[in-house]
């Protein structure tokens, strides 16, 4: 049977603003998962956790003010557009992480399930803000800026970083915590590496 080419169509304007509104919240509600079980994760949100940790400072606004400064490196990398959808992305990451515990009051979760079901739901996330030419901003952008600048390869560059923020969070959070931390981020990747594969999505 012959293969017929399927036809490449861009998103919408309405497709790209309901994935920035929707993509966010799932991120969000990871965050309370690992909040409530006392989890990180890698990534600027990862960074975000541990000065949450250490300060006791909310974590919305811990995430909207470390990736103030990464929006220079999204703008030289990947464009103003790129760079705009990623300001309105994390924006509302940070608005839904500092709503979504005045109406949703997790009294008890495992920590196993919160840290796998917290990856998965920021693998979704992602997945969705990446296939609608965005990000959540942070240590992923700067990753694409070296990648673009210098030639190192974004993927190997983030995986560094995760390694050294979970490492990180020995300081600050008991091994158990950490480890199933590390098991949250499995999940994660998990969810990347089988649905984001380059040549099979055709939207764009």
């Amino acid at each position: 049977m012959s293969h017929v080419p399927e036809t490449v169509t861009r998103h919408s304007l309405f497709e790209d603003a309901q994935a920035l509104l929707v993509a966010p919240m799932f991120v969000a509600f990871a965050v309370l998962l690992f909040q409530q079980a006392g989890l990180l994760t890698g990534g600027t949100v990862g960074l975000a956790f541990l000065v949450h940790y250490l300060t006791g400072w909310s974590m919305g606004w811990v995430v909207f003010g470390l990736n103030l400064p990464f929006y220079v490196f999204a703008w030289r990398a990947m464009g103003g557009v790129f760079t705009a959808k990623t300001f309105i992305s994390v924006a509302l990451l940070s608005g839904y992480t500092a709503l979504l515990p005045q109406v949703i009051v997790v009294q008890s979760v495992d920590r196993l399930f919160a840290a796998v079901m917290g990856g998965f739901l920021i693998g979704v996330g992602l997945l969705m803000i990446i296939r609608h030419k965005a990000s959540l901003g942070g240590l992923g952008v700067m990753a694409l800026y070296l990648q673009s600048t210098r030639g190192w390869r974004a993927g190997k560059v983030q995986m560094a970083l995760d390694v050294a923020i979970l490492g990180a969070g020995l300081f600050i959070r008991d091994p158990l915590s950490v480890g199933l931390s590390v098991v949250g981020a499995l999940a994660l990747n998990l969810v990347l590496a089988v649905n984001h594969k380059q040549g099979r999505y055709l939207g764009t």
